[in-house]
């Protein structure tokens, strides 16, 4: 399938939005790390939040404080969570499941 051809006023629309949802995404996973927020309310918010539901979850378990790459993975497989599932496309028991093991 081709991409639309965009004029350059929508071009421009395009690349501000974008911008936007990363300076946005960037300030949710900050506030994880920093303690701010908890993983619990952040998914909680899934369903509603578009932000938030499309975010990866491995996204917002790396932003947590003492998760990296290793453990976050080890954690995704011990749960059951495919690493590509974004917040809003967690189950509810794939949820239950994540909050358990971070509890």
């Amino acid at each position: 399938m081709a991409l639309p051809t965009l004029t350059p006023e929508q071009r421009a629309a395009a690349l501000a939005k974008a911008a936007e949802v990363r300076k946005a995404r960037s300030e949710l996973l900050a506030s994880l790390k920093s303690g701010e927020k908890t993983i619990q309310q952040v998914l909680a918010n899934a369903k509603t939040d578009v932000l938030v539901g499309k975010t990866k979850v491995v996204q917002l378990l790396k932003a947590l404080p003492g998760y990296g790459p290793a453990k976050v993975t080890a954690l995704m497989e011990e749960t059951g969570v495919d690493a590509n599932r974004r917040a809003a496309g967690l189950g509810d028991k794939q949820r239950a499941a994540l909050l358990d093991k971070l509890a």
